[in-house]
């Protein structure tokens, strides 16, 4: 496939292929037949099949090519030592874990850039998402799960649930790299004691543990515990991205996408507002930014058939942003509703000190306790990894349960801006549910919670943020069964925003599958 490289021209980044002419050409796309918003996964997908159909697409996106070393040699920095490249505009870096053994040594000061990582805030409610070509695959643990065919059914009555899992979850799976890790090597490296050991502990207990597929190359990570391949995975590098290793949509969807010849993407701009011409075009008000986060240009864009794959959080305010100002009336009231945080919640729990988790853990989970099926509580936990470099004897979970709440987006006249109605007791929800099913692990084990990981007030359940937003113009409510927003014709959405706020595991198989599914039926009947 080929890679993917900045042209740049008037001070604008623009990708395209390796050629003179493409990137004089792309300087002059202001209009295409297609606009896609996002590099994510739903936007990458669309980019694709359009760009394979002979559809001329012009991609925005607002955050930057990751492509470019810095000065030790690495485009991205670690967790263990982040730096501007971390995160997205801020002056100190917003780690999952805050305090360790209460102490404030997990953030760093850095000095504000277009970093690779956002923590975005609402009332009682902060969404990781990541900023960049490539979206939330630069910075996820690459954990590649498909859910149980029959909750899909339940959350998606209207989809033909055997069409999903036969063509486009296998269609999706194949496109984006999944692999899984070699038992034998799991049970045998250093690397993963810290999952073997919450095995344990899940056994104990009579629970259940399921290997999980992943996006990281597993033959590239043994080669790195061999010491024959650069450490990634294995040198404390994920939420502010991988170097090496990890099967990124910039390596994958994007790169075939720009493949096909068909394909610009414009980096660095942040599309605004969207409106509607009098012949039926999609006009986008962009801003475009530079490394200070200044505005250096505002200009619009035109489509025909615009597609957006912002994100749960990015698609949902720019269509609620349309609806309440007027600009694209039509959208119903579903545009905005059904959001959730997939149910997630974060905790640790102290192990003995002979259960050791072990001083060198990989940063790519492979293993979830799975009480899904558990229909008085359903909850799968990812067993996380907690990579700083010794012995902590901490074990790390991401609890996903099936939390009911749901919120809606509003949009605010006084501020210009587009709030999100999450309470903390929607949050006390999907806590109530991950303690009930650790708190019989600490039963079985003898165990406590660890108190010191999430601020100074002994916090045990970080229940303020999530890593995986959902919903907002939810598939067959906002839109029709294949992501046509209702209201309008050719405006689509291929992203998070279609699915009803928990999927029950890590979502981005799904948004891939359903965004397959979408184009394959646009492209038919649309185009």
């Amino acid at each position: 496939m080929i890679a993917l490289q900045t042209a740049a021209a008037a001070g604008l980044t623009r990708i395209g292929l390796r050629s003179a002419q493409a990137a004089e050409e792309a300087a002059a796309v202001d209009n295409a037949p297609a606009i896609v918003v996002g590099s994510g996964y739903g936007g990458a997908v669309a980019a694709l099949r359009l760009g394979q159909a002979g559809v001329r697409t012009l991609m925005i996106e607002m955050g930057q090519l990751w492509n470019t070393a810095g000065s030790d040699g690495k485009v991205f920095c670690s967790t263990a030592a982040p730096d501007k490249r971390s995160m997205w505009f801020k002056t100190r870096t917003e780690a999952p874990l805050a305090t360790f053994l209460w102490l404030d040594v997990v953030n760093k000061d850095i000095t504000a850039y277009p970093g690779v990582l956002d923590r975005v805030h609402y009332d009682n409610m902060s969404v990781y998402v990541g900023r960049g070509v490539g979206g939330g695959s630069l910075v996820n643990g690459g954990m590649a799960v498909t859910p149980l065919q029959s909750y899909f059914a339940e959350q998606f009555p209207t989809v033909d649930t055997s069409a999903m899992y036969d063509t486009y979850y296998p269609r999706a799976r194949a496109m984006l790299g999944v692999n899984t890790v070699d038992p034998t090597w799991f049970e045998s490296t250093e690397w993963y004691q810290f999952t073997r050991t919450s095995r344990k502990a899940a056994a104990n207990t009579g629970l259940r543990t399921t290997f999980v597929p992943n996006v990281y190359d597993f033959g590239y990570m043994q080669r790195e515990a061999a010491g024959t391949a650069t450490k990634s995975a294995l040198a404390q590098e994920v939420i502010y991205g991988n170097n090496y290793g990890k099967k990124s949509l910039d390596k994958t969807y994007l790169a075939a996408a720009l493949g096909t010849g068909n394909l610009t993407i414009h980096t660095m701009e942040k599309v605004k507002a969207i409106t509607r011409a009098s012949d039926g075009s999609y006009v986008l008000s962009v801003d475009r930014i530079d490394t200070t986060g200044a505005v250096v240009e505002s200009k619009q864009y035109s489509c025909t058939s615009l597609f957006l794959g912002g994100g749960s959080l990015g698609t949902t305010e720019l269509l609620v942003r349309a609806r309440d100002t007027g600009a694209l009336p039509a959208l119903n009231s579903s545009v905005g509703a059904g959001w959730s945080t997939n149910g997630n919640t974060m905790l640790g729990r102290a192990n003995h000190i002979w259960d050791t988790t072990g001083a060198n853990q990989s940063t790519m989970p492979v293993m979830g306790i799975d009480d899904w099926a558990n229909t008085a509580n359903p909850v799968f936990a990812e067993i996380a990894p907690l990579p700083i470099g010794f012995e902590t004897w901490v074990s790390l979970y991401l609890a996903i349960t099936k939390n009911p709440q749901r919120a809606s987006f509003t949009y605010d006249s006084a501020s210009d801006a587009v709030k999100l109605g999450w309470t903390a007791a929607q949050s006390a929800v999907s806590v109530a549910m991950a303690k009930k099913l650790f708190d019989r692990i600490n039963a079985a084990n003898a165990t406590i919670y660890r108190y010191d990981l999430f601020g100074s007030s002994g916090k045990v359940f970080a229940d303020d943020f999530c890593y995986h937003p959902l919903g907002g113009c939810v598939l067959g409510r906002a839109t029709d069964d294949y992501g046509r927003v209702k209201g309008y014709s050719k405006l689509y959405v291929t992203d998070g925003s279609l699915v009803p706020g928990n999927i029950g595991v890590n979502p981005f198989v799904t948004i891939t599958a359903l965004a397959e599914r979408t184009m394959e039926r646009v492209l038919a009947e649309d185009m």
